[in-house]
């Protein structure tokens, strides 16, 4: 799957990825492979990346989250050191 995380102003992430954990407005979830399409609002916290063997965290200030045919975009407010 291809994620990619914007923010207002820059670009903080694009690349493959086999999972991805979100902060969703009514509880975290996570988008697989083959996900049903959704759009969903995002609160503040952590955006857990896994690769196929690496696992990387991004802090998010809130935002909107969008998966379609396996393209997940995050569009985040902001991002915050730990």
């Amino acid at each position: 799957m291809k994620l990619e995380i914007l923010t207002p102003d820059k670009k903080i992430f694009e690349g493959e990825v086999r999972s991805v954990t979100v902060p969703g407005t009514m509880g975290s979830f996570e988008v697989l492979k083959d996900h049903a399409p959704i759009i969903s609002t995002l609160e503040d916290g952590k955006v857990i990346i896994r690769k196929e063997n690496s696992e990387e965290i991004i802090y998010i200030k809130g935002g909107v989250i969008e998966v379609l045919n396996n393209s997940i975009m995050v569009l985040a407010e902001g991002t915050r050191n730990s």
